[in-house]
């Protein structure tokens, strides 16, 4: 499906770039995986290649499409739940569909929460996960640097419209 030097995304992850395909062994079952090095953490990862459509892996966006995700970042923060559990909970669900819509809608309305009130240390690590995923995926569409395209980010949130009050769910 995917080959050497194809830029894709890894659900719950980031986007990186295949690099290798290895054959190793675990457990006593020898499996093929794809070599992934992401670009924002100097980080590799083995995705088993016969998993890849069952885990979502898919390819990065289209560069075309890097506007409608910064768009997003300016949007309106959306209603969520105040319950911070269900908040949680609904924020991993987008967050796990891999989706960089998903992912933007999420690092927006955290950091904005975050700006207002603070975030528990659940949701804080939450938006460094989901913004980490995101700028991956931005570094490898635009071949900007990371710190160009969080720059980039940051300012589109600063952007912000008004913002919604929170619905009680």
């Amino acid at each position: 499906m995917f080959k050497i030097g194809d830029k894709i995304v890894y659900p719950m992850h980031g986007a990186g770039i295949i690099t290798g395909v290895d054959i190793k062994e675990i457990l006593g079952e020898k499996r093929e995986y794809y070599i992934i090095q992401m670009p924002i953490g100097d980080m590799k990862v083995l995705v088993p290649v016969d998993n890849v459509e069952e885990i979502g892996v898919r390819y990065i966006i289209a560069e075309d499409k890097m506007e409608g995700v910064i768009d997003i970042l300016r949007g309106h923060k959306t209603a969520m739940p105040q319950n911070w559990n269900r908040r949680y909970r609904a924020n991993m669900d987008r967050i796990k569909t891999g989706d960089i819509d998903e992912i933007a809608a999420v690092v927006r309305n955290l950091t904005i929460m975050d700006n207002q009130k603070g975030l528990s240390t659940g949701e804080r690590k939450m938006l460094t996960n989901a913004r980490q995923m995101l700028l991956s995926e931005l570094v490898l569409v635009s071949d900007l640097s990371a710190e160009k395209v969080e720059k980039m980010v940051e300012e589109a949130i600063l952007e912000t419209d008004e913002i919604e009050d929170e619905e009680n769910f």
